[in-house]
């Protein structure tokens, strides 16, 4: 049910973001990441130029917005579970805002990326910049390509023989 209402979508058109090399787009979104994470709370014009420039992006790569904002709406508890733990905290009641805004900034930068760029070039580019392999695996294995992986079906599952095997060596 939750498909139908948020799907997953791909531009199909031609668009100046979706021609751009992937590298440059994983670098880019890596850059307004860490830059976000990373500057200190009061600097508000790099997080209203980082806005616009992601606002930008969007309507440059064609993306439906209702798509984005049913996305963000969806990862929305997440950004409210971060800000509120941050409110939680003594020191840091003050700036459950700032935590707000960056992980919103945070979420809408992957979103971009991942809906104009085709996930076989990212796995290839994380293979090229030697991302461990394990992290590459599981990165796939929980794709929206290869579903039946997390769902415990698939090339992924362990085969009920494997299971008894592994359980008469936990016994043992």
């Amino acid at each position: 049910m939750i498909d139908e209402w948020v799907g997953h979508y791909h531009s199909q058109q031609d668009n100046p973001l979706s021609r751009l090399p992937a590298a440059l787009k994983l670098g880019a979104a890596l850059g307004i990441i860490i830059g976000t994470v990373l500057v200190p709370a009061g600097w508000t014009p790099w997080f209203a130029g980082v806005l616009l420039l992601l606002a930008l992006a969007a309507v440059m790569s064609r993306v439906p917005l209702l798509f984005l904002a049913k996305r963000l709406a969806l990862l929305s508890p997440l950004v409210l579970g971060v800000a509120l733990v941050n409110a939680l905290q003594p020191a840091y009641r003050g700036s459950w805002r700032i935590v707000a805004v960056r992980s919103l900034i945070c979420l809408l930068t992957v979103i971009l990326v991942s809906n104009t760029t085709p996930f076989s070039k990212i796995l290839r580019i994380l293979r090229a910049t030697r991302v461990p392999a394990l992290l590459v695996t599981v990165i796939f294995s929980c794709s929206p390509t290869n579903r039946s992986a997390c769902a415990g079906r698939g090339p992924a599952a362990p085969s009920p023989a494997g299971d008894r095997r592994a359980g008469a060596r936990w016994r043992r």
